[in-house]
């Protein structure tokens, strides 16, 4: 019972660390924005509702969309827009056309993620190094070069990992919501009358009577809530509890005891709309709170960039991406992983967004829509999941969406708004990401099928082969296969050129399914083909590490012995040559023969070991 008590508090405080920095740093700039846009007329009720708004805004997205609803749909204990995906286009698997809209939703939303991880460490950061300004005006001409610095030795240390310092996330981000606890309750004990905001009548109010001006400012509302998709992306590292508990006991206090400290002090003082949040602490604790908000914003950072390297290596294991090299930063946690062009292409984008848009006021123009779409999307899929999935009635699962749909749509149309002001910025790159994913997935769809149209059949090749067999040599072969039962090009290079055949012979085919996990009891499907040859079919998940030679150790109980010393792996390396009327626009097909070229080689990617492999290649015309 003891253990398990201090499981449950380890992974809660895990989870404030991790799972709640982006949407516990929301308190830097959500309210300056509100009341800093110049729509609201400054009075008591105003501040009222709007604190009114932000409360029940948190209740119905996070508390019950989230918490309650969302996290029930868990693909294996797995959360995420990915394992989400998967759900949905499982339980639609006897409706293809209505699955592959999906698919390019759920697709496209993913993509999306990659535009908030721009905007998320750019605006966490720089609001919370403009808390020198508070200090002193002297220090504006330093912002924007110290949020760049801080920025890039974040993101020069991942090659390093973060198993070392992640342990100190969890205390710190507990710091920094007690910190605001206590900020917040301060302010309120000089104005409790700021606690009738808790009230949903002035939210109602409010926008009852100003709907246009309700409309607009939604736009800066949904701050409050970026993040919350960050609840569902880490159920597999925590689970349900303590990210249930850690919100209840922990986040959701702390937040509205600081938001509703904010309106507590803009009630006795409007001039401290320039910057609520700093103005609450009194002059002494102003350089520390400035400390503390920059770790804070960074551990926020670090999980969004860690988030990104995962969704990633999910998504070209789901084969929307091509192979990229992926580095273990750690030896016993193998999920401990980093990406050097994903870290750098980030950081890159990062810096553009800092320098063209300068303030985290100019930022918050370009957050929100991302964030609003990616939440309009899991509404969809978490629908066609309860419906088809569950088997929940059609009213049930109308009503239980169809809410959060139009919260979601509200907030989603208000963006819209500021698209022009900056709004566009993460959709391009989404765009990007998004162009990317369906072009390598289109071509390698054509390419398996020009593959297939001129494959030839493994058995009956093997049987012609073994009618005058060339000369066997010691050792074991190891042949990749796109498709099996079909001869690779490998073979055929090794036969033409060597003239020689191993001892022992796998035709090895690799399978990525839409489910996080595949365990090892399933891993191999095997198929003698006789003379010491075996069509082997190996099966991952989505979150599986694929290791090549630790799945083929089954092979031992087929009598196939594997030697490390005189086991080879023979690769295909093929040159994709774009030819007119493959079925793609011309310069697409030029991007995924691109891509192709540049991927990284199945080698690292299933973890073989250099010395072993052998790559031989060949044109092939798409």
């Amino acid at each position: 019972m003891s253990s398990k008590k201090s499981s449950l508090a380890a992974l809660t405080l895990g989870a404030v660390g991790v799972v709640y920095g982006d949407i516990g740093t929301s308190v830097l700039y959500a309210i300056k924005e509100v009341f800093g846009s110049g729509h609201v007329a400054f009075t008591p009720d105003n501040v009222y509702g709007i604190l009114s708004i932000f409360f029940w805004t948190l209740t119905v997205i996070v508390s019950i969309k989230y918490v309650l609803l969302v996290l029930r749909a868990d693909n294996n204990g797995e959360g995420g827009l990915v394992a989400m995906l998967a759900l949905a286009s499982q339980a639609v698997k006897d409706k293809p056309e209505l699955r592959r809209v999906l698919l390019i939703i759920g697709i496209f939303g993913t993509s999306l993620f990659y535009g908030d991880g721009v905007i998320t460490p750019a605006i966490s950061v720089l609001s919370a190094v403009e808390g020198l300004e508070v200090i002193s005006p002297a220090f504006e001409k330093y912002v924007i070069p110290a949020t760049l610095v801080i920025l890039f030795a974040l993101f020069a240390v991942q090659k390093r990992g973060t198993a070392g310092i992640g342990k100190f996330f969890g205390p710190i981000t507990l710091v920094w919501f007690a910190v605001l606890a206590v900020l917040g309750a301060a302010q309120i004990i000089t104005n409790p009358i700021i606690l009738k905001a808790l009230s949903p009548h002035y939210a109602v109010m409010f926008m009852w009577f100003n709907p246009g001006t309700t409309f607009i400012i939604l736009g800066a509302v949904v701050l409050c809530v970026t993040g919350a998709e960050a609840l569902y992306a880490d159920l597999g590292h925590f689970g349900k509890k303590p990210i249930r508990l850690a919100w209840f006991a922990v986040v959701m206090p702390a937040l509205t005891l600081n938001y509703f400290g904010q309106g507590a002090l803009l009630l006795s003082n409007p001039e401290a709309v320039k910057n609520p949040f700093y103005l609450m602490a009194p002059d002494w604790a102003l350089v520390p709170l400035v400390l503390l908000a920059t770790m804070a914003t960074v551990i926020a950072s670090q999980a969004l960039i860690t988030g990104a390297f995962s969704v990633t290596k999910q998504v070209i294991q789901l084969g929307y991406l091509p192979r990229l090299n992926i580095e273990h930063t750690s030896v016993r946690d193998t999920g401990q992983i980093y990406i050097p062009l994903v870290n750098w292409g980030l950081f890159v984008t990062i810096v553009l967004a800092v320098v063209m848009f300068r303030s985290s006021s100019n930022l918050a123009a370009a957050y929100g829509i991302a964030v609003c779409t990616d939440m309009l999307i899991t509404t969809i899929l978490t629908f066609y999941v309860i419906r088809y999935g569950w088997k929940y009635p059609l009213w049930l699962c109308l009503s239980a969406t169809g809410v959060f749909f139009v919260v979601d749509f509200a907030f989603f149309a208000s963006n819209l708004m500021k698209l022009f002001a900056g709004g566009w910025f993460p959709l391009v790159i989404g765009g990007i990401i998004f162009t990317l994913m369906m072009t390598w997935k289109q071509g390698r769809a054509l390419l398996n099928e020009k593959l297939r149209a001129d494959a030839i059949d493994l058995p009956s090749f093997l049987e012609a082969v073994f009618i005058s067999p060339p000369a066997r040599v010691e050792g074991t072969a190891v042949f990749l296969t796109a498709e099996p039962g079909a001869v690779p090009n490998a073979l055929l290079h090794n036969l033409k050129h060597n003239k020689v055949l191993h001892e022992q012979n796998l035709f090895v085919t690799v399978r990525n399914h839409e489910v996080p996990w595949i365990g090892m009891d399933k891993r191999l499907a095997i198929e003698s083909l006789g003379h010491n040859c075996w069509q082997v079919v190996i099966h991952y998940g989505f979150k599986n590490d694929p290791d090549l030679p630790k799945a083929l150790e089954q092979m031992r109980t087929r009598g196939c012995e594997l030697d490390v010393m005189t086991t080879s792996y023979f690769l295909s390396r093929d040159v994709v040559v774009p030819s007119i009327g493959s079925g793609m626009a011309p310069w697409r097909e030029k991007l995924f023969a691109q891509m192709h070229h540049n991927a990284s080689g199945a080698a690292d990617f299933l973890n073989l070991p250099n010395n072993s492999v052998v790559e031989l290649g060949s044109k092939i015309e798409i």
